[in-house]
């Protein structure tokens, strides 16, 4: 069996006091999909304390540094801090960029004492984007060349299919493709698929609308996966 480790990078939009005033305009986009993952902290929670998995995360706002990006990511810094002095830019990545991915790391390292990982970084998506309807609740995004890993995905979906409200229709791979620059994409290259797993689960932010859709998410999340960490 696996050991599951929780992550969500995206969990709040919350900026700190020493840069307030370079966010003054950013109202709209703090409180978008741009600021956080609307939903995504309080379904990694969910699933924790059901569990009693490790969960890290933050709720630092994704518009001050992208702490799912690498350093080379033209996108690690938003439109409102990409402008800012090298000096300025080094000290939200000494402060809040490599604290967090730090701890990531070596709490998989305790972890992998005890035995082979499944790290699953929680994540929401908008409904609409740039006016195209996404078409999907449910995307599970992996590294189709990890032959492990695509075979627990197509294993999840299967156990998702039983466990969610009719209509929720679950993809692989979307929104986003799973092997594009990441925490999970970067973490692969420090460890083989015998010791690591990275599962990027990506939640439309339309089922928050309705508490009866939503509730049967976080549920069918949690039964689906207890049910597959028994398998693997």
């Amino acid at each position: 069996m696996r050991f599951l480790v929780l992550t969500c990078e995206h969990g709040g939009n919350q900026v700190p006091p020493r840069w307030k005033s370079y966010f003054k305009k950013a109202g709209a986009a703090l409180a978008s999909h741009r600021g956080y993952d609307k939903g995504a902290l309080e379904l990694a929670q969910f699933v924790s304390q059901h569990l009693s998995v490790p969960l890290i995360f933050s709720t630092t706002t994704r518009l001050l540094v992208e702490l799912n990006r690498s350093l080379h990511h033209p996108h690690l810094f938003s439109s409102w801090t990409k402008n800012l002095s090298s000096e300025e830019k080094e000290e939200i990545l000494q402060k809040y960029y490599y604290p967090y991915r730090l701890q990531v790391e070596e709490k998989l390292l305790e972890q992998m004492k005890q035995g082979p990982i499944l790290h699953l970084s929680v994540h929401s998506f908008t409904p609409v984007l740039e006016g195209v309807e996404r078409e999907g609740e449910i995307g599970l995004l992996y590294d189709p060349k990890r032959q492990k890993e695509k075979n627990f995905a197509r294993q999840w979906k299967q156990a998702l299919q039983g466990n969610v409200a009719a209509g929720m229709r679950v993809r692989m791979n979307y929104p986003y493709l799973g092997k594009a620059d990441g925490l999970t994409s970067f973490l692969r290259k420090k460890w083989d698929e015998n010791l690591y797993w990275g599962i990027e689960l990506e939640v439309n932010q339309g089922l928050k609308e309705s508490e009866k859709r939503w509730e049967s998410l976080k549920k069918g999340i949690l039964f689906s996966l207890r049910q597959i960490l028994e398998l693997n």
